[in-house]
């Protein structure tokens, strides 16, 4: 029913190790239009350092390189004259909470969807890495030492949470940064798409139906445990 819709293009982009929600991405193609994306993310981050504007838009082209003799490869920001299979990538950028301890709290919205797009743009063009970002972060992470309890200010009254566990001892928040390999803390909070249900009512009684003019929904998905964590622990 949804491939009546009006000249459509329907693909899947998920980032595999990051969190939050995932979708089916809807592209839509216009006659004589541009592409016209009616799908938004915003991602949540936490970085090693802090970017030196608050907030931004990173234009970046991104392309594969080959690494380790041929044995693996990477995403990395190249120059368009360098690399043909290089892409454009775009992502827009908000710092939402700076910490004392050396970590940020960012807020993503990537405007294209390359692979990889807002871990490189994170590292190599803001210069911070985001924790547990082992493939594009790895010469920070090689330096990490877990968040230690005595890093808080001594003049704070607060306690660290308490970590939550289930029966028979297993953590539920195992990967914050008070681990020695944290989890990746990369996170899909928010999306904004148009609401299929009434697409689908539409395309019923038409042949046809613009998107765009559809009413939204907004999805928001809480930060998982371990960055919620880490949330609880820099803000303690």
């Amino acid at each position: 029913m949804l491939s009546s819709i009006t000249a459509s293009h329907v693909y899947e982009k998920c980032i595999a190790v990051s969190s939050g929600i995932i979708t089916v991405e809807r592209v839509m193609y216009k006659d004589n239009d541009n592409e016209k994306r009616i799908l938004q993310r915003w991602y949540w981050a936490l970085v090693v350092g802090t970017p030196r504007c608050s907030k931004g838009v990173i234009s970046a082209p991104l392309g594969k390189v080959v690494v380790d003799n041929g044995k693996s490869d990477r995403i990395t920001v190249v120059n368009n004259d360098q690399i043909m299979s290089a892409q454009h990538a775009v992502t827009r950028y908000q710092v939402i909470k700076p910490s004392c301890h050396g970590y940020t709290w960012l807020k993503l919205s990537p405007l294209t969807g390359r692979k990889h797009q807002l871990r490189v743009h994170c590292a190599e063009v803001l210069g911070t890495p985001i924790v547990g970002d082992y493939k594009y972060g790895w010469q920070t992470h090689r330096k990490w030492k877990q968040f230690h309890p005595s890093d808080l200010s001594k003049d704070s009254n607060e306690e660290i949470p308490k970590e939550k566990t289930l029966h028979f001892g297993l953590d539920l928040e195992s990967g914050s940064i008070l681990e020695k390999q944290p989890r990746l803390h990369l996170h899909c909070k928010e999306m904004t798409l148009p609401n299929v249900s009434q697409a689908i009512q539409k395309v019923q009684l038409s042949s046809g139906c613009d998107v765009s003019k559809l009413e939204t929904l907004k999805l928001v998905a809480p930060l998982p445990s371990h960055m919620q964590r880490s949330w609880d622990v820099l803000n303690s």
